[in-house]
């Protein structure tokens, strides 16, 4: 029963792969934005109603790219079938070459979140990560930092065999599943990004009592929205503009205050050093096991 729950609720988050937002009148070619699936209830109306307001701001045609990976929403954009994409701070760092920081969410006022690591909220005798060993434990995506990478890093930094661990891991595609695997016990425990796991607090509190923060990561940069390396200045520019004003308008303060966010900045680089961080560290152990 427990396993049906948790399919039913993957499937009723399923999303089309595209989504152009109907306006109609704008000059231009289309902006093509890249996506991968978020916590939203009303993902499609939010994006509707986002995709309006994007168009009337750029005053062209926006078009919303969804894929359910991070890794199909980096490869659109290293192919320059996409413009911009909001993505994690790891596949940034791994592609940093081949993409630009446009901008960066301000979440409690910081352009800055945590890693999560949850478990039921049953559970009183876990304490960290490293408590989990021997269980089931379940990731969000390969290319995430908050649901993957961090986790992972802590494993090396405590001369664990990452291999063997777990039990078992598997990967939910999305942090909200994440958190729905662990509440209905298909998980021991999970990686979520903090971020999600609070604004799912605040709007499906059913859901996150029924798990329990056991441990949070180091402040790293906030997933970023970035930009192809080929991208024009001057849509590089306006998109830029329009992101980081948001919060000078009442409409785009009522925007914001759905993703429970502050606004966005411009950002720096700099943000992402402790995921690259993490990230040399875990390729470097990689290549220790394989030689």
């Amino acid at each position: 029963m427990r396993r049906r729950l948790f399919l039913l609720s993957a499937a009723a988050a399923a999303l089309p792969a595209t989504l152009a937002t109907g306006a109609s009148g704008r000059s231009g070619s289309a902006v093509r934005l890249g996506l991968t699936p978020v916590f939203l209830d009303d993902h499609v109306g939010f994006l509707r109603v986002w995709g309006r307001y994007l168009e009337s701001r750029l005053e062209r045609p926006v078009l919303f790219v969804q894929r359910g990976s991070y890794r199909e929403i980096s490869d659109l954009l290293r192919k320059d079938e996409l413009d911009f994409a909001w993505i994690c701070g790891y596949p940034f760092v791994r592609y940093r070459r081949q993409l630009r920081l446009l901008a960066v969410p301000l979440y409690h006022g910081k352009p800055l979140y945590q890693s999560y690591i949850i478990v039921p909220a049953a559970d009183r005798a876990t304490e960290s990560l490293l408590d989990l060993r021997g269980k089931v434990f379940a990731y969000s995506d390969p290319n995430s930092n908050s649901g993957y990478l961090y986790a992972n890093y802590r494993l090396v930094q405590a001369k664990e065999q990452r291999a063997s661990f777990f039990k078992k891991g598997f990967f939910t595609w999305a942090h909200r599943k994440v958190v729905e695997a662990v509440a209905v016990g298909l998980a021991n425990g999970g990686a979520v990004d903090g971020y999600v796991w609070e604004t799912l607090s605040r709007d499906s509190r059913e859901l996150t009592a029924r798990t329990r923060v056991v441990e949070k990561s180091p402040e790293f940069g906030f997933p970023p929205v970035v930009a192809r390396a080929s991208v024009s200045k001057t849509d590089f520019d306006s998109v830029q503009n329009v992101l980081v004003t948001m919060e000078a308008d009442p409409e785009g303060r009522s925007l914001l205050a759905k993703l429970n966010l502050d606004g966005f900045t411009a950002g720096s680089p700099q943000l992402f050093d402790g995921i690259e961080h993490m990230m040399t560290v875990l390729d470097q152990a990689r290549d220790a096991s394989a030689a």
